[in-house]
Order: C-alpha cells, then structure tokens, then sequence
C-alpha cells in the first residue's frame, strides 16, 4: 500500500515537472525559428547537457543544421503541454540548399534538454521542396473548437494506426474524407482534393516501425511521430530518420506529412 502511495505521488510529481503553458511552447517555437533563420545554435533556455540529434545520430548541436543561417518560407508549429514539448516543420524551398526540416523540442523545468531534428534535402525519399511549401500552404490547420477536440489517445491511436497498416492490411485506419497525404514533395490530394488519398497499400514485407516518439497538441488535432522508418532504405533496410506529420479532425485523418531521409538518392529506389 506504501509503495503504491509512493509510486503514485512519483507519477505526479513528474507529471508537474513536465507540464507547462501553451505561451511558454509558442514562445519556444517562435525562439526556435528565429534561431535557425539567424544561424544562431545559442537557443534561449538551452540546459547545459542538451542532448542534440540530427538525422538521429548524435551531434554537437554547434556544428548541426542550427548553425547554419536559412531561408524560412514557412512554419508550422506543435504545442505539447502534457509533455512540455514542441514540433516544427520548417519549409525552406528558396533557400540556397532546400530543405525541409522537422524538429522536436522537449524542455524539463522550462529548460531545453532535448533537440531532434530530421533534415531532408535534396536525394532524400521524394524529396521537392517546391512542391512541399506549395502544398503546406493550402492546408488549414486552424485551431479546433474545445468542445470538438479528440483527446490525446484517440489521436496518438490513428497516427499509430496509419503507420502499423503499412505492414499489416487489416489493421483499420480512420482516414476521414477528405484526407491528403504530403510524401515529400508529392501531394495525393492534387486531383481529388474532396476525397481520402491518403490510403497507403500493404508493403510486400512485414516489418516494425520503431523508436516511436510523440508529440500531440489537442488544440489543432495534431500529431508528429519520429520514427525509424525500415525497408524503404535499401542501404539501410533496418530503419531510416522519418517522421510523419499527422492532422486528426473528429476522430479522422485529415492531413499526413511524411519525411524520409535517405542513405542514397531517393533510397535506391
């Protein structure tokens, strides 16, 4: 009974340490995009021991992507209160050397500790910076009325969903109409905006995806899962840096962004 009463308040503790304002993250992330435009790895807040990873190896965050200046065409942002935690998805199509970059922040004591980012570019899995600003832009990714917003588990539950349908054809996917996928630079929604493209077939193996991390915001429906995405690197078949970029409106998928680094130009393929 003791040892339960200490596990429970430990579990709370953490939770509070955890949490923090929706003003706090958006500031974070408007810090963040500011930093990169500037070329200047001297985030704010930045804890002494932060751990950096870029492409999911372990870098000094001074000599990542962070230190160099970009062209910022557009953003978009995720706010985890839950977890005191941020995602942005950066489009830099007119820069110098395009990208499309995705990064995960996680903060502990309103202190940066964590940074990940996946930095595709040009020779990465359908890579089209062009066409990925052109297509971001459309979307309406607009806050969702409180009283018509999923909770975190449902919306966990349908981007977990998507991806474990990629190697198992009956697991159910709650894809709504309409719903578009951006894979790159390729949108599905282009021809037939008021319908569900976003269906992806079973792959011809089964396979894993793992090292699973998460990032929800109930405000606007939105998911990010950093991911090691396997088979469709043939240099790399054990799992490649991905993340998929996840909208759930109503219970249903509305809009997907994925983002796949390659070993080689488009992953052999």
């Amino acid at each position: 009974m003791v040892y339960s009463i200490i596990l429970a308040c430990a579990a709370l503790v953490a939770k509070a340490s955890a949490e923090c304002s929706r003003e706090f993250l958006q500031g974070a992330t408007a810090a963040y995009v500011q930093a990169q435009a500037a070329g200047d790895h001297s985030l704010p807040a930045l804890a002494s021991n932060i751990s950096y990873l870029e492409n999911d190896a372990v870098k000094d965050v001074k000599e990542g992507i962070l230190s160099q200046a970009i062209t910022i065409d557009f953003n978009r942002s995720l706010h985890d209160t839950t977890q005191c935690a941020t995602f942005t998805e950066i489009s830099a199509a007119t820069n110098k050397v395009p990208y499309v970059i995705h990064t995960r922040m996680l903060f502990t004591d309103e202190k940066l500790t964590t940074l990940q980012s996946v930095v595709a570019h040009d020779g990465d899995w359908a890579f089209n910076a062009t066409g990925q600003l052109y297509w971001t832009k459309q979307e309406k990714w607009d806050p969702i009325p409180e009283a018509n917003r999923d909770a975190r588990d449902v919306i966990q539950a349908a981007g977990d969903s998507y991806l474990d349908s990629w190697s198992d054809g009956t697991v159910k996917v709650p894809y709504g109409t309409p719903c578009a996928r951006l894979e790159g630079g390729m949108y599905t929604g282009a021809s037939n905006p008021a319908t569900n493209t976003c269906f992806m077939p079973q792959f011809p193996e089964k396979f894993e995806i793992k090292n699973r991390r998460y990032i929800i915001d109930e405000e606007v429906g939105g998911l990010d899962i950093f991911n090691d995405f396997p088979f469709i690197d043939t240099k790399k078949p054990e799992g490649t840096p991905s993340t998929n970029f996840i909208r759930v409106e109503g219970g249903k998928i509305r809009y997907i962004h994925e983002v796949t680094v390659c070993t080689t130009r488009n992953c052999g393929r």
